[in-house]
């Protein structure tokens, strides 16, 4: 009597492991929301500046992107922001293409971090960190190297350096 309802036992626990594998067979294979890793084509997007123009990662196409992501409250992104500038003056006019994409906060705190640090790049806004969730974003800053191929050549989490920014941006144009 004892081995028959073992025997269902260990059919019906088979059953189950089965059954969670396959579920998560599935679930990996059609509804994976996987995060863009080096070498992998980056998430176009088109979002609104703090300008009002209207930007598309797509437009860069044939540049070197450098996609930033930040906040005002962010003390890394604070002390980054000026190297990315002085990058951004340097790099003016040689195919690299720079965007901050601020997450969603309010436009006056926005206009007033960029006036403080006289921030020249466009800055757009990532309404409902809908593209923060596409790019796997979950610290700040978060920065994106997108080559001219539209693929992502680096990801830096964390603040950047000057040194780090310029290097490998000399890298990426080779």
């Amino acid at each position: 009597m004892m081995g028959k309802n073992r025997k269902w036992i260990q059919i019906a626990i088979f059953a189950v492991i089965v059954a969670v594998g396959a579920l998560t067979l599935v679930s990996n294979l059609f509804f994976s929301d996987k995060k863009p890793e080096v070498g992998s084509k980056a998430p176009d997007f088109t979002l609104l500046g703090l300008d009002g123009k209207t930007y598309k990662l797509s437009d860069a196409k044939g540049k070197v992107a450098v996609v930033n992501f930040w906040g005002t409250w962010c003390e890394p992104c604070r002390n980054e922001m000026p190297a990315l500038e002085r990058q951004h003056a340097k790099w003016a006019g040689k195919n690299v293409e720079f965007l901050g994409l601020n997450l969603d906060e309010p436009r006056v705190a926005v206009q007033n971090f960029i006036s403080q640090y006289n921030v020249t790049f466009p800055i757009l806004f990532d309404k409902n960190e809908e593209n923060r969730k596409r790019y796997g974003v979950t610290q700040y800053p978060t920065t994106f190297f997108i080559g001219t191929d539209g693929k992502i050549a680096e990801i830096k989490i964390g603040e950047m350096t000057e040194a780090y920014i310029d290097s490998t941006l000399t890298t990426l144009l080779k």
